[in-house]
């Protein structure tokens, strides 16, 4: 990891680094953050020379060398005061609530805009609503591409930002080009390298955020964190980590709860962590206890299914959505206790 003096090099400045870098077999990878740009190198750092030439470089303030599988989102990355943004807020410092549909019904756009309004009025800061939906079953209800419209409809009525997921490249191009502010890549995706890549380069240059959901099968947290390495070595360090119950599920429990590895992330990546409590427990009555255990694990956010008749939706909303009111209740009750945890401990 190359900081430089400044900001930001010049195109000779960044020219000299790729050439000294590529006289050793690395390459040169600029990582534009909230305030200032680094320079990733990507290969292996361990030539003393190429160090000490970059360090010799009169406009290279040090060069850090991490010996880590995901040298940029480790906490020990210049990355870590980076503060990745969705619409007004920056995570970290308050949280975040997204909300809205599973599914959104092209039938019936109605249900949405409603829907989108209602989850504004509870509080949540950004809307959630599935245009491609992956199914288990082939037959089910897969999305369709016309929701895309009524989501993007919805976010210019409320001036919510909004976050679907993308499955394949055809997806990716279409959400960015409509303007979605946040990409999810979902559970079924979370070790798809390829689209990981794909998504890191279509997003570099960008302040398009992407939220990277937990895969379902339990796999270790530092395979998670790769996952988003994949995607920030683009350049684009906005990367969202998404905790959602893994398998086998829990008795009683749509998954397995998996909010209490939030600390554990922590403890090894900068990332932002954002519980989805309705996929993890799967039933509406259970989501409120889960995200306020998610919140009092450190949660930064929370990705909250909701609609404003979940027995009319489609898709998991009769069976894991809250009403507007119940969600209104959530957020108040979770900024209550991130306040607490945001609060400085008493002196011993």
């Amino acid at each position: 990891m190359i900081l430089p003096k400044t900001n930001r090099l010049s195109p000779e400045q960044a020219a000299e680094l790729a050439a000294i870098a590529g006289e050793f077999g690395c390459r040169i990878q600029p990582i534009v953050g909230e305030v200032r740009t680094i320079y990733a190198l990507v290969g292996d750092e361990r030539h003393e020379l190429m160090i000490n030439r970059l360090e010799g470089l009169p406009f290279v303030d040090r060069v850090d060398t991490i010996q880590s599988p995901h040298k940029l989102m480790d906490i020990r990355s210049d990355l870590a005061t980076h503060r990745v943004r969705v619409g007004g807020v920056a995570l970290g410092e308050q949280l975040l609530v997204i909300a809205g549909q599973c599914t959104i019904d092209p039938a019936n756009p109605n249900f949405f805009l409603e829907t989108a309004h209602a989850v504004k009025a509870a509080g949540a800061q950004a809307l959630r609503g599935g245009v491609w939906k992956p199914r288990t079953n082939p037959y089910s209800f897969q999305g369709d591409t016309r929701s895309l419209e009524i989501l993007m409809e919805a976010s210019r009525l409320t001036g919510l930002p909004v976050v679907t997921e993308v499955m394949e490249p055809e997806h990716l191009k279409l959400a960015l080009d409509a303007g979605v502010a946040v990409l999810q890549i979902g559970a079924r995706n979370a070790l798809n390298y390829s689209l990981l890549r794909q998504v890191g380069r279509a997003i570099a240059g960008r302040d398009t955020v992407v939220m990277l959901k937990r895969g379902m099968h339990m796999g270790p947290l530092n395979e998670f964190i790769s996952a988003a390495e994949y995607i920030a070595a683009f350049g684009n360090p906005n990367v969202i980590l998404c905790p959602r119950g893994t398998q086998p599920g829990l008795d009683g429990y749509r998954n397995h709860p998996d909010e209490s590895v939030t600390p554990l992330l922590k403890e090894r990546t900068w990332a932002p962590v954002v519980i989805d409590p309705s996929h993890s427990v799967g039933k509406a009555a259970y989501v409120p206890a889960c995200a306020f255990a998610a919140v009092a694990y450190g949660a930064d956010g929370l990705c909250i299914e909701a609609h404003v008749s979940p027995a009319q939706g489609i898709g998991d909303d009769p069976k894991q959505a809250v009403t507007p009111a119940v969600l209104s209740q959530i957020i108040t009750q979770a900024r209550a206790i991130h306040a607490l945890r945001r609060s400085p401990s008493p002196a011993p």
